[in-house]
């Protein structure tokens, strides 16, 4: 049965996300989370289902695409064919091929997940290594440490504009506002994630980050994490994650992941000294035709 390539509707991203819930497993590599369609869901849904590709055989969904940026696509694919040869030469020839209109001409990276047969089949012709990245893993079986930080989840609009006002000075970008968080809290991958603010002694908001839940026993996701630029250097950010990981043992999760350039060299040690292990270095697959 011939595999189709479709960018969904609106009202099937609730179908993809689920999907994703489903694939997510802990004997995995780290691959695309449902909460990485949830951060970019604060642009809308309309905006997010056009910057996603589902490869389908039989009206079921076998492989998923999100086009993070016009030349950024990060994907994975269902457990049952992580390693199908036919499946894997159909989206490695529309993610190759200029016609298909899934990457532009140029530069262009796909992320994929370590040991599938579609990364496989990316490692050869015009598609070389990319750029590195660390993956971090924190497993939730046993209890996770206390943190002295106050830390609250956020609900009230009062909370909701301390958390975007510190992810703001924390990147330096002035895009991530209110209605974009009340428009991220709408979509379905939100429905088990924690959005937590952490506060200083004196009642100051010093850190945020959001933590998505694929549900009980898979893996969890941190993305992201922000400390106000007033108040780095302190353990806020250690610290949040701790309490982050905490909410989501109490949710159930089995573990939490997160995955940042190699480059950014303070986010691995913020995530290691809250107890992340460090995991094998990734490489995306570059194309530069």
């Amino acid at each position: 049965m011939a595999l189709e390539l479709k960018t969904p509707s609106v009202d099937e991203l609730d179908e993809v996300v689920r999907a994703l819930r489903n694939w997510q497993r802990d004997d995995a590599p780290i691959q695309l989370h449902p909460g990485d369609l949830g951060w970019h869901w604060r642009f809308g849904a309309e905006v997010l289902a056009t910057a996603v590709r589902t490869w389908s055989r039989g009206g079921k969904i076998l492989a998923i695409g999100f086009l993070d940026s016009p030349e950024v696509l990060r994907m994975t694919v269902a457990p049952e064919v992580w390693l199908e040869d036919e499946l894997a030469r159909e989206v490695a020839s529309d993610l190759s091929e200029l016609e298909r209109g899934i990457l532009p001409a140029g530069k262009v990276s796909v992320e994929v997940p370590d040991s599938t047969r579609v990364q496989d089949l990316l490692s050869d012709g015009v598609w070389s290594n990319g750029d590195p990245w660390t993956p971090l893993r924190l497993g939730l079986a046993a209890p996770v440490d206390e943190t002295d930080l106050r830390v609250e989840v956020v609900a009230s609009p009062e909370q909701v504009s301390e958390c975007t006002a510190v992810h703001r000075s924390a990147w330096g970008s002035e895009r991530f506002t209110d209605q974009q968080w009340h428009t991220m809290a709408a979509g379905s991958p939100f429905t088990d994630a924690r959005c937590l603010l952490a506060r200083d002694g004196h009642g100051v908001a010093v850190a945020t980050v959001t933590a998505w839940s694929a549900g009980p026993g898979k893996p969890a996701l941190l993305e992201p994490l922000g400390v106000h630029a007033d108040h780095r250097r302190r353990g806020y950010g250690a610290a949040i994650c701790v309490a982050a990981a905490a909410h989501l043992r109490k949710m159930g999760s089995s573990s939490v992941l997160v995955c940042t350039p190699s480059s950014l060299h303070s986010a691995v040690t913020t995530y290691q000294a809250a107890g992340w292990k460090r995991l094998p270095e990734r490489l995306d697959r570059s194309r530069d035709t």
